[in-house]
């Protein structure tokens, strides 16, 4: 039988087989990722709950992770500064960003920002809620909600309260409390919430909510009173601290949410690892004790559980921004 030479196929049989042969040791090269330390930007200043938080999941990630995880603080506007370094970051899968309340849910709904809370970021995981609790002033001598509302509303338009700034979610969270109980109020803002006890003590601030971490010792030595939390269930923290929702606030939330991304375009398989490694590290029981320590929750989900909050928790504040007519400066 005759030998059947054909020249084109043979050059394409010996060129797949190159490829391949190419191919295989440059696949079995690549670096698996993690290969080299990560970064976690946290937008608040360090000492902070989002800070201790970040701190408390950075450790035991790089342990799962086999790979150092540096926090990286880039304090400022809010919390827009650090957002905005993470949206402009590559996705590489090596900068992330501590997400809260603030960056995705307030802040897009106050003001323009240099980033798109949605578009310019890959969701990974929900990471923990953390409650604030409503305190108000031991001058008033009330001992629950509804003698302080009585209070309030026999002195309706001079009761005022604090936040930790001005477009913050303790203001905010203060704010939809107002509206839901009907009482005219001025917000006071400052610059963190623990520099308004003195004036908290001593009667010039009327109420306010703020962190169960540092509310709850100043309740104990008395120098203001805490009446509720602002979470759907009672806190182990303080687990004769009844809801709002337990005074008749129905579907009031006074919480504070934290959660990790990254910036857009990053690698579905990295969202996946990184997500996993996430909802194991919140199994943790060290962590979950230490989260505990800070008055937060963990949560962990999907990217899409994240998603969804962000979206929803959105339109939620965007309503209260809009009934209250919360404006900040740009």
């Amino acid at each position: 039988m005759p030998f059947d030479f054909h020249p084109a196929r043979w050059l394409r049989a010996g060129g797949l087989a190159l490829l391949a042969a190419l191919l295989v040791p440059v696949h079995a090269q690549s670096p698996a990722w993690p290969d080299r330390p990560l970064r976690i930007v946290v937008p608040f200043g360090a000492g902070g709950s989002t800070d201790a938080l970040a701190r408390i999941v950075g450790e035991k990630l790089s342990a799962a992770l086999k790979q150092p995880v540096v926090i990286d603080n880039r304090a400022g506007a809010a919390g827009s500064i650090g957002a905005q370094a993470v949206a402009k970051a590559a996705p590489d899968g090596y900068t992330f960003l501590l997400a809260t309340s603030s960056t995705h849910a307030v802040l897009p709904h106050l003001r323009p920002l240099p980033y798109d809370a949605q578009r310019d970021f890959a969701p990974i995981a929900r990471l923990a809620t953390a409650p604030n609790v409503l305190v108000v002033s031991p001058t008033l001598k009330v001992a629950t909600v509804a003698e302080f509302l009585q209070v309030a509303r026999a002195h309706s338009g001079t009761l005022n309260y604090s936040s930790s700034g001005n477009g913050s979610v303790t203001h905010l969270i203060g704010a939809d409390f107002a509206q839901r109980a009907k009482l005219p109020t001025t917000h006071i803002p400052y610059k963190t919430g623990i520099q308004a006890l003195p004036d908290l003590h001593g009667g010039q601030i009327h109420f306010a909510f703020d962190s169960i971490v540092w509310t709850l010792p100043q309740a104990q030595a008395g120098k203001v009173k805490a009446l509720a939390i602002g979470s759907a269930q009672r806190s182990p923290l303080a687990p004769d601290l009844p809801t709002l929702r337990e005074a008749g606030f129905e579907g009031f939330d006074g919480t504070t949410w934290f959660a990790l991304m990254g910036p857009a375009g990053l690698d579905p398989q990295v969202v996946s690892e990184l997500n996993r490694h996430v909802n194991t590290v919140l199994r943790d029981p060290d962590l979950r004790a230490q989260f505990q320590r800070q008055g937060a929750e963990p949560l962990g989900g999907s990217p899409r559980d994240l998603e969804r909050l962000v979206q929803e928790d959105g339109q939620r504040w965007a309503a209260v921004i809009k009934a209250g007519n919360i404006k900040i400066d740009q």
